[in-house]
């Protein structure tokens, strides 16, 4: 009889976390790098670069949830438009076209570009030879663009934000400022869920997920939220350590329900992660599902209670 092949060992929660850590600090390091670089070049078209490269990326990984679960979409449609969404906004924001840092020009922009992508569905529906599921397929197209580029985007205008000229550059301080936030927030619910985690919150969605870890994820993003200020305050305009406890509770709350949101598409399909991109992590999916709902939080906090006069 042949030798029989000993299991394979479950992967301990310790080498799970470190290579989460190791994939999340060299990507956003990368990414954070180009963001300060001191040529205009690679900080603004590198930014976009990995824009435009996430939410493609993210969109490739939901339709691939979306047909695992049974259902249809136009996905070519939707990346391509995913991709025009996120530069259209880009060269908006930047000057290219229109005003530069216009809220309302902007929201203009992307009020338009979503009629035009529906009735753009509509039409590819109208030629469709083989698809008689013509509702669910728009629905489900659309629903990619709203959850990847169209939430995504928000990271852009936090970027360009303008600010006083002399607050040039806050917006990549509020970028930074809000990713560790809501990164630390997802350490502090992962660490304090798997040492002392008992009360799981939905099992139905995310059996992993607890109570405990979800308030580790408020006070350590919090905690964060607080040090990021006294340490960079003078370069963010706006903010108080009162504004830091607010919005680290907040961000925290809001990359839970983000990851929770995730955790139900990939239920329902019936897979583990979106993807295989980065060890430990998963997909791209899995690296934005607690950003994708930070972002606009972030902006609109910025927008009308930090610069609000």
């Amino acid at each position: 009889m042949p030798d029989a092949v000993a299991p394979t060992p479950p992967v301990s929660k310790l080498k799970i976390f470190v290579r989460r850590l190791t994939s999340t600090l060299v990507l956003w390091g990368v990414v954070i790098a180009a963001m300060f670089s001191p040529n205009r070049l690679v900080s603004d078209y590198f930014f976009l670069g990995v824009m435009i490269f996430l939410a493609a990326t993210g969109l490739i990984e939901f339709y691939e949830l979306v047909e695992k679960r049974g259902l249809v979409s136009f996905r070519g449609w939707g990346i391509l438009g995913g991709v025009l969404l996120m530069g259209g906004t880009f060269f908006q924001l930047t000057g290219h076209i229109g005003t530069q840092g216009s809220p309302a020009r902007v929201n203009d922009f992307e009020t338009g570009f979503l009629i035009l992508f529906v009735l753009g569905l509509c039409l590819r529906q109208f030629f469709s030879r083989s698809n008689s599921a013509g509702i669910l397929a728009i629905s489900t197209t659309l629903f990619g663009l709203m959850y990847v580029p169209w939430l995504l985007n928000f990271i852009q205008k936090i970027q360009f934000f303008t600010f006083p000229v002399s607050h040039e550059g806050t917006g990549k301080f509020y970028v930074l400022y809000f990713i560790l936030v809501t990164k630390f927030s997802d350490t502090g619910a992962y660490v304090v869920g798997s040492l002392i985690g008992r009360h799981k919150m939905i099992p139905r969605i995310s059996p992993a997920k607890t109570w405990e870890g979800f308030a580790g994820a408020i006070l350590v993003a919090t905690l964060t939220s607080l040090a990021f200020a006294r340490f960079f305050g003078d370069k963010m305009f706006g903010m108080n350590w009162r504004h830091a406890v607010i919005l680290g509770v907040i961000l925290s709350v809001c990359a839970v329900v983000g990851d929770l949101i995730e955790s139900l598409f990939k239920r329902e399909a019936g897979a583990k992660d979106s993807g295989n991109l980065f060890p430990g992590i998963g997909g791209i999916l899995d690296l934005l599902d607690s950003l994708l709902f930070n972002a606009p939080i972030m902006y609109l906090y910025l927008r009308h209670v930090l610069t609000h006069p």
